[in-house]
């Protein structure tokens, strides 16, 4: 005969008091996230009322949300899909944010991030606030973060998305720490023939952080900035005026070489640039995004 404790008997004396069932504590977890005990209370405290209780809980959850507005959220994970579209590839990054690396790598947290970057996939959601008003089951992403945040206790939050389309679009995706999930995500869209060296490519980008495609994607307030600095930095060097011209141009070509994409020298071999890389290969880089967890990149 099985023996009950008095913490059981208890249990059960309240739970056959209750107006709801175990089946009802069920269904509101897997609706709104919450834990049991909290699940649990908000159903005493309705007298039963599913919908009554439900709300309670997404109440509770905003004022946990508005306790940790002031926290930052600097560490959590990347996310990327690509799925094909008219004409080629659409690439999506998505950033999702928690306040310590513990979170980061908990299976809930992970299990939220993919089913938001689904979300977005199926709504085409292009930025932040087109993600976060995403349908996502019966609400949408943003009451989904705000469910977890008043289960886990942490502030969380979508802090960047980009989007590459091309006719081809490569994503990688870079463990900074194999005890995390990724945290450095890479798009590049290339046209067909430049598919073949996509993903070398993709993880120069992770590497390197490039800032711009080309020379032409460089803003001219930038180049006139960079300019500026180099004819003055020279200047006072004392350089000689004729030579000023050329060691100009020799710094701005230093500079390209830091910031432009096409200009670095390939990580696998500094010695060539992945312009030149990619003309090996018949193709061409039509565009790019790389974001890093806790950076503005």
């Amino acid at each position: 005969m099985a023996k009950f404790t008095v913490a059981d008997i208890k249990a059960l004396r309240i739970l056959l008091m209750a107006k709801f069932t175990v089946a009802d504590i069920k269904a509101l977890r897997q609706k709104t996230g919450a834990g049991m005990l909290d699940v649990k209370k908000a159903l005493e405290e309705a007298g039963g009322d599913i919908a009554k209780a439900e709300e309670a809980i997404r109440v509770k959850g905003l004022k946990a949300v508005a306790k940790r507005e002031g926290r930052t959220a600097a560490n959590g994970l990347v996310a990327s899909a690509v799925t094909d579209v008219d004409g080629g590839q659409r690439g999506i990054l998505v950033e999702v944010n928690a306040e310590t690396d513990f979170v980061a790598k908990n299976q809930k947290f992970i299990d939220m991030a993919d089913e938001i970057l689904q979300a977005a996939v199926e709504a085409g959601a292009g930025d932040v606030d087109s993600v976060l008003a995403a349908q996502l089951g019966e609400a949408t992403v943003k009451d989904r973060v705000e469910g977890l945040i008043a289960v886990i206790g942490e502030k969380m939050e979508i802090s960047h998305v980009a989007v590459v389309e091309g006719e081809h679009v490569e994503a990688y995706m870079h463990r900074t720490n194999p005890d995390l999930p990724p945290q450095v995500g890479v798009l590049v869209a290339t046209d067909a023939a430049g598919a073949s060296v996509a993903h070398d490519v993709a993880v120069h980008i992770a590497a390197l952080n490039p800032a711009y495609l080309d020379r032409a994607s460089v803003p001219e307030e930038v180049v006139e900035a960079e300019t500026r600095i180099a004819t003055e930095t020279t200047i006072a060097e004392g350089k000689p005026e004729k030579a000023i011209p050329k060691i100009v141009q020799g710094r701005m070509n230093g500079f390209y070489k830091s910031t432009v994409l096409l200009d670095q020298g390939f990580a696998r071999d500094p010695k060539v640039s992945v312009g030149k890389i990619v003309d090996q290969a018949g193709g061409k880089v039509t565009g790019f995004a790389r974001i890093r967890v806790g950076s503005a990149e």
